[in-house]
């Protein structure tokens, strides 16, 4: 998997979510490089990884797995968003024993949850493949850079422009293949198995942001129940991403849960 190495010490791995890279992290690569190796992926299929012939939750976390065990970091801690996230989750239920992070992952909805997360990102996604050409005037007005990004963002407008239009151009017709499969695989596929209590053979903390739009709020509580040795943190004022709305609490809180 292509990736990007800054900073030194105990590596830390950062896995992204659908349709995003590496580059979704940057706001708080450089706090988190200030104490860890900080190693931050492409997913198969986005970013400047080659895709998989077969794409579910499933394969793309094997995929992780294969790649963390050939590069020797096999116990290596792990940071994950969305997708990340249920990847992480996931790995943590197979028994990683690294510390993780995984913020508002998906996979923990209800039918009825599961069919609006459906519509409404099918919806966005499409719009965003169409709207292309129009991408840098999205990304460089606070307005419009609002309502292209009000479902995963508490904030949009403050966002810097130049990390909203990345994150929209990989929403481009070179990674459809790939992100129409991811996007299929959480929509249709099974939800997020959890691990009984004393399973976990490494730490677990599960973070959601309370104005998340994307997994909504009620789903943390199924996140703990399937996961009950995780522990919850709640970041206020914060939508979707975290390590967007509140880069520096993400920082601290990713630090301090993978003992840093």
């Amino acid at each position: 998997m292509y990736n990007v190495r800054t900073g030194s010490g105990s590596p830390l791995v950062l896995v992204h979510g659908l349709g995003s890279s590496h580059r979704n992290w940057d706001p708080i690569v450089p706090a988190l490089a200030e104490h860890r190796e900080v190693i931050a992926l492409d997913l198969p299929g986005f970013g400047r990884t080659p895709p998989l012939a077969d794409v579910s939750i499933a394969s793309l976390t094997d995929a992780l797995r294969a790649y963390l065990d050939s590069e020797g970091l096999s116990d290596a801690d792990l940071a994950g968003s969305s997708m990340g996230a249920r990847m992480v989750v996931e790995l943590a239920r197979r028994g990683h024993r690294g510390s993780m992070v995984a913020l508002d992952p998906g996979g923990f909805w209800n039918d009825r949850q599961v069919k609006v997360f459906g519509a409404t990102i099918t919806a966005s996604l499409a719009l965003m493949k169409r709207a292309q050409p129009l991408v840098p005037f999205l990304a460089g007005n606070p307005i419009t850079r609002t309502a292209a990004l009000a479902q995963f963002s508490a904030a949009p407008w403050k966002l810097p422009s130049g990390l909203v239009e990345r994150e929209l151009k990989g929403f481009s017709a070179k990674t459809s293949p790939s992100l129409d499969a991811a996007r299929k695989a959480l929509i249709h596929g099974p939800k997020q198995q959890g691990a009984p209590k004393g399973s976990l053979q490494g730490s677990l903390l599960i973070g959601w942001g309370r104005q998340d739009k994307v997994t909504t709020p009620s789903q943390a509580e199924v996140a703990m129940q399937r996961f009950p040795d995780a522990t919850l943190h709640w970041f206020d004022k914060c939508g979707h991403f975290p390590h967007w709305d509140q880069p520096a609490e993400t920082a601290r809180v990713v630090l301090r849960a993978t003992g840093r």
